[in-house]
């Protein structure tokens, strides 16, 4: 019986492995100069580092994961803004999932994050810091009500609508998606105040994160940005075709694969060739 529950385990280990995208077996960053190269979607980082673990402003989670890398860009921006956020007594920001070492895809759970320049950050500010169970364990609090319309009253906090404003204000930051219902509250608490407004974007999901997406380093010349939001505070007829019947309540079915950029597919090659 023993035998065969260890052979079972070891089947199952070797299944997970073959999943693997070839991306997931990189566990150390390229050398290199800093290059974000590619789509956020398809794409890979050249020179990536590590976020720092140890915080006063902020706590990384899943750290098993190994999912905390980024282009140097992308720890600055981190490191900024959750010391802003900290300045202004919001609460320890949550960090999810940034990059693996060289970027690339993963086998599941993200289609972007693949150029360095992605990272999801947590809608709630704990006080209290999280023990390590906690952060290898999270438990995210949904904020919008089942059928998709509202953000749910009771789980809501001004110092959310804080966070995603203060990031949103980074000069170097592209875009941040947050659900509709989420996108719709932010629309409702501005004020007068809006400007900022433009680059939050509703996407489906994002129920308990934002994520964040910064704009090509200007010295990534292999970098492809997403052609820039429309103009205004997209909190008209845009956001609210997002709440009409027929729109889907799910992410759409799974994309064809494109070939990755070229300098991506020489990493991989030359990745492997070496070992």
């Amino acid at each position: 019986m023993k035998k065969g529950l260890l052979a079972l385990m070891a089947l199952l280990a070797s299944s997970s492995a073959l999943a693997l995208t070839p991306w997931q077996k990189i566990d150390h960053p390229v050398s290199g100069a800093a290059q974000a190269i590619g789509g956020f979607s398809n794409g890979c980082v050249i020179g990536a580092r590590p976020l720092p673990l140890n915080a006063a402003d902020y706590q990384v989670m899943r750290q098993d994961q190994r999912r905390y890398f980024g282009h140097p860009d992308l720890l600055a921006f981190i490191q900024r803004m959750t010391r802003a956020a900290g300045q202004q007594g919001l609460g320890t920001v949550l960090i999810g999932d940034m990059a693996m070492p060289a970027g690339g895809r993963f086998s599941s759970g993200h289609a972007s994050h693949q150029s360095g320049l992605d990272v999801d950050i947590w809608l709630q500010l704990p006080h209290q810091r999280w023990s390590e169970r906690q952060l290898l364990k999270p438990q995210p609090i949904d904020l919008v009500s089942g059928d998709g319309m509202r953000v749910r009253d009771n789980q809501w906090q001004p110092q959310i609508g804080s966070l995603i404003k203060l990031a949103a204000q980074d000069d170097e930051v592209a875009r941040i998606f947050v659900n509709p219902a989420i996108k719709q509250r932010l629309c409702d608490d501005a004020g007068s105040d809006r400007a900022w407004l433009h680059k939050v974007r509703p996407w489906f999901g994002h129920r308990a994160h934002m994520h964040v997406r910064l704009s090509c380093p200007p010295d990534s010349l292999e970098c492809k940005d997403q052609d820039p939001p429309p103009p205004g505070d997209g909190c008209g007829a845009e956001l609210a075709s997002w709440f009409e019947p027929h729109q889907p309540s799910s992410k759409p079915g799974k994309r064809v694969v494109p070939p990755l950029p070229p300098s991506c597919q020489a990493l991989l090659d030359n990745h492997f060739s070496a070992e």
